[in-house]
């Protein structure tokens, strides 16, 4: 099978960016753990030499591929709630956009050698604006709170993290399955705790 460098480039992707995006696809359809140098190169349909003179190990082409799985997973989700939106309904959107992300990339992380996640961890969150989905979560409750809708003392900072920590939980389960009504029943649960009486 002939390297195709000159297709990846003339698609307007450089050959480094060509390697990534296939690591990506092979992490989306597999996961990262044991995933190797060899995989990837058929992946891209180039020889397996060509990686090493783009990346300085595995580990770092692994890591960007994460990265690039895990960005591509966030383009596909719908949009944030808007801000007017009821906080009720927006918390419901967030979880709801949390489970749907955690079902999505939960999977490839399994197996992944500590160095790999270290590295990953280096690149920052790859969400827009380099803000995870539990600090866009913390930042919009706390608009709300200054516009009255939540209680002054409420610690919004600790329901993001409830929120999306809970639903990361239930997705890692094997087989992820989110009970019917996990995500109302949350919501309920943070409202009765945080929302303005």
């Amino acid at each position: 099978m002939a390297p195709r460098r000159a297709r990846a480039v003339d698609a307007g992707v450089g050959l480094r960016d060509h390697l990534i995006d296939a690591a990506a696809r092979l992490i989306a359809r597999r996961g990262a753990g044991g995933l190797t140098v060899r995989e990837i190169a058929r992946e891209a349909e180039v020889a397996t030499g060509v990686l090493y003179n783009h990346f300085a190990d595995k580990e770092e082409l692994l890591a960007l591929g994460l990265h690039g799985h895990v960005k591509e997973a966030e383009r596909n989700l719908p949009p944030l709630p808007a801000e007017g939106e009821e906080v009720g309904r927006a918390l419901l959107a967030y979880t709801r956009r949390a489970l749907d992300l955690h079902l999505v990339i939960v999977p490839a992380f399994a197996n992944v050698p500590p160095e790999v996640l270290e590295r990953f961890t280096g690149l920052g969150n790859p969400a827009a604006g380099g803000l995870g989905l539990r600090d866009q979560l913390a930042a919009y409750l706390r608009r709300r709170q200054e516009a009255g809708d939540l209680a002054a003392d409420a610690p919004v900072g600790a329901a993001a993290t409830m929120i999306i920590g809970a639903c990361h939980e239930v997705t890692l389960r094997a087989p992820a399955v989110v009970p019917e009504g996990f995500a109302e029943d949350l919501v309920t649960i943070v409202l009765d705790g945080i929302r303005v009486r």
